[in-house]
């Protein structure tokens, strides 16, 4: 690749990052969004996450080893989510998640 194309994908790069993060933040500055914009943009953040973690849970082959080994994430997410209720802390679901995860990792280990 030569220095002109390079420079060529840096700008396009540039000018694709200004046009859609930069210029709606100055756009938008000191204007409010109508309620229903404002409720479905809020939808963007959770739904993003949830993709994250539900390519993580499930896959095609995930009972290949067995069901509880195909179910122990499946549990963990479950530990994850009760106490994400009861809490609203997203320290106290990480050390739930961790914990509940390697508690079961052990329990399945002792058992074979």
């Amino acid at each position: 690749m030569s220095w002109t194309d390079f420079a060529f994908i840096g700008l396009a790069c540039a000018l694709t990052i200004l046009i859609f993060r930069v210029v709606p933040v100055f756009a938008l500055r000191g204007r409010d969004l109508p309620g229903w914009l404002s409720q479905a943009l809020a939808f963007i953040p959770p739904a993003a996450f949830a993709a994250l973690i539900a390519n993580d849970l499930l896959s095609p082959d995930m009972f290949a080893a067995g069901l509880w080994p195909g179910a122990l994430p499946l549990v963990a997410a479950a530990v994850v989510v009760v106490v994400a209720l009861k809490t609203k802390s997203l320290v106290w679901c990480i050390v739930a998640g961790g914990g509940s995860h390697g508690l079961l990792l052990l329990l399945l280990e002792k058992k074979k």
